[in-house]
């Protein structure tokens, strides 16, 4: 059993719990060992198997303790780079923090994902000029009168939120090739140049740089984009590879 595999036993629709579809024959596994294996794959492979259930939305819970121990992790690393070692005691934990949370986000990032539009800032509606020409009750010139109204916005189209996927493939993660297209005559699709195959975009490393500046002003952005990007990307990794740890130790335990 993987971990996708044992999603349905977070929120079962129906009593039946059991490690395989209804069926006349016994059953390999009960609702017991099913859970046994869960708790012992969780002491094994913590950090990805509370990121995985975080990121599939089943636990607030395990979404915090993800990005705690992300964090813990990153305290313990984080020296290894020249610009974060010089951050002072205070405010080290707190960039720390920060990295990590962006860290857990940016690995939770789908073609699913949306994202709050920032030309309404979520609102769905933004505030225009309007010019319109009235005349006096009585009579007289019209002339040109200035008004502020609401109306939708074309970014999000009045929903607040705008989808994460790629524009270019629609969040497939394939697109038509056009060069190759061209050359032979035929439609050739490819991975898609512009999210390289993930069929969305990635949250912008400057936003986290920006959230860390909130905390100490001892990172600039060419440091960020020397040193600090780098260590970045290496926590989206590490959660990466708990998450595939977590994946091999469940499926040990009920091989």
């Amino acid at each position: 059993m993987n971990l996708e595999s044992a999603i349905k036993f977070h929120s079962p629709k129906s009593p039946n719990y059991t490690a395989t579809t209804p069926a006349t024959a016994s059953e390999v596994l009960t609702g017991t060992d099913v859970m046994a294996a869960m708790g012992m794959a969780q002491s094994r492979a913590e950090m990805g198997y509370s990121a995985f259930l975080g990121k599939m939305g089943l636990s607030k819970h395990d979404s915090v303790r993800a990005i705690t121990l992300l964090t813990q992790h990153a305290l313990q690393t984080c020296d290894r780079v020249a610009a974060l070692r010089k951050l002072g005691i205070d405010s080290k934990p707190a960039v720390m923090q920060v990295l990590a949370t962006y860290a857990y986000l940016d690995y939770c990032r789908s073609a699913a994902s949306v994202k709050s539009c920032e030309c309404c800032s979520g609102v769905g509606f933004i505030d225009a000029d309007v010019f319109t020409m009235k005349s006096p009750l009585a009579g007289g010139i019209k002339r040109n009168v200035r008004e502020v109204v609401r109306v939708r916005c074309k970014s999000c189209e009045g929903r607040g939120v705008v989808s994460a996927s790629c524009n270019d493939c629609s969040g497939r993660g394939r697109a038509l090739d056009r060069k190759q297209t061209e050359t032979q005559g035929v439609p050739v699709m490819g991975d898609c140049k512009r999210c390289s195959g993930r069929g969305y975009e990635r949250i912008p490393s400057t936003e986290a740089h920006r959230a860390t500046c909130n905390v100490t002003e001892g990172i600039s952005l060419d440091t960020w984009k020397k040193s600090i990007k780098p260590f970045y990307d290496s926590l989206i990794t590490k959660l990466e590879i708990e998450e595939a740890w977590a994946n091999r130790s469940l499926a040990k335990v009920t091989s």
